[in-house]
């Protein structure tokens, strides 16, 4: 179960790299500013690990060449990653079902304010 969710985590943030390293150039072309390295804040410790030290390879030579490429990543500075507790994690606002109190807290967090007059379900107004 721990390789798993390890490699499942990995692969997610290869994935975000990805996405990240093409912002990153395309905000660079557009303004002629470098940007500093962006952070990846990712609350899986081994898949941090895997990421920073090619060391642990033996034990993920399963994983898909293609998501090495977040290793060559961390390596040449383009991206960092860091550890966030599961608690303050801001992505899980987009990605889980969340009860009220969490999803007010997050939404707090993020600095995204509510909307005047929207309502949700169907109500009378609808």
């Amino acid at each position: 179960m721990a390789l798993s969710t390890c490699e499942a985590e990995y692969v997610a943030v290869a994935t975000a790299a990805c996405q990240v390293v093409w912002l990153r150039r395309l905000l660079g072309e557009l303004t002629d500013v470098e940007a500093h390295p962006p952070a990846l804040m990712v609350d899986n410790q081994p898949a941090i690990a895997l990421a920073k030290n090619p060391v642990m390879h033996d034990r993920s030579k399963h994983i898909d060449v293609k998501f090495h490429f977040l290793r060559d990543c961390v390596d040449g500075g383009q991206i960092v990653i860091e550890f966030v507790e599961t608690g303050r994690q801001l992505a899980d606002v987009l990605t889980k079902t969340l009860g009220r109190l969490r999803l007010t807290e997050l939404k707090e967090m993020i600095g995204m304010e509510g909307v005047q007059g929207l309502t949700v379900g169907l109500g009378e107004d609808c």
